[in-house]
């Protein structure tokens, strides 16, 4: 008598005195994760084991880490330009006084950062 699973085409793999059966995750697509979707990753193993298991079991952890990602950088990119401009950090004052742009640049990065971890990576 065959299971379901076997009914619909599943095998199994004999592990010691246990039958194991082959089980392969589609993979969708080359996904690059970087610095934003690995933190995401590893906020989900820790504080949202439920949500990280059902993503893995759906086999769409890796599309979900990759968007995380992208939208960070893009956030980012956006919340960097707006605030450069509302603080008047322009082309002028880099070629002015260097040391002083990047001060003023690092500070508006930093910053957007710790918006884009609150709103997107730790939620």
């Amino acid at each position: 008598m065959k299971t379901i699973f076997e009914e619909m085409g599943g095998t199994y793999r004999q592990v010691g005195d246990y039958f194991i059966p082959n089980l392969i995750l589609s993979d969708d697509g080359n996904y690059q994760i970087g610095k934003y979707g690995r933190m995401h990753c590893s906020y989900l193993k820790e504080y949202r084991k439920i949500l990280y298991n059902n993503y893995v079991l759906e086999g769409t952890l890796f599309k979900h880490l990759a968007e995380i990602d992208q939208a960070c950088n893009e956030r980012i990119e956006n919340i960097v330009s707006a605030m450069a401009e509302q603080e008047g950090v322009t082309e002028a004052l880099k070629a002015a006084d260097q040391i002083e742009w990047v001060r003023r640049m690092n500070s508006i990065r930093n910053r957007a950062e710790k918006i884009i971890l609150t709103e997107l990576v730790y939620a």
